[in-house]
């Protein structure tokens, strides 16, 4: 695990205003994107969609997540079990909830994404948890 989280301000981070990210997100996006949130389980249809494509960042629109990565962890919350590349997430210590996790957030723009598990199957042994109000979905013809 890389902690990048002295890096936040990296020339690769996209910066706006918490009043600009209010405009542009819904108050669901929002709380999760920005304030760290987490969508209840099997709220979110992605959970479930087995629709050929690519996940992006629903903030800044940067590619995450490949759906020949996606599998059913029975969590309910999309997982994938590797980013599109190495660099697209940030990961970051996360020790709330009385606990140490790993917190991954868009290498991009910083968004909150949800946390990654080394529970996840082959060939990389990855749970990548996602919060699915963080993604935007677009199907194989358009990604």
């Amino acid at each position: 695990m890389t902690d990048t989280s002295e890096n936040a301000a990296d020339a690769n981070v996209q910066e706006k205003t918490d009043a600009e990210w209010r405009e542009q997100l819904t108050p669901e996006e929002y709380y999760v994107t920005r304030e760290h949130g987490t969508e209840p389980a099997f709220s979110h249809p992605y959970n479930n969609d087995k629709t050929p494509g690519r996940y992006d960042c629903v903030c800044c629109g940067a590619a995450l997540f490949s759906s020949d990565a996606k599998f059913d962890s029975g969590t309910g919350w999309p997982s994938f079990f590797q980013p599109v590349s190495p660099d697209a997430i940030a990961e970051y210590v996360d020790k709330g909830f009385f606990s140490t996790r790993t917190e991954t957030r868009c290498a991009r723009c910083d968004a909150h994404l949800g946390h990654v598990f080394p529970d996840g199957p082959q060939p990389t042994g990855l749970r990548y948890c996602m919060n699915g109000v963080a993604l935007s979905f677009k199907p194989v013809d358009e990604a």
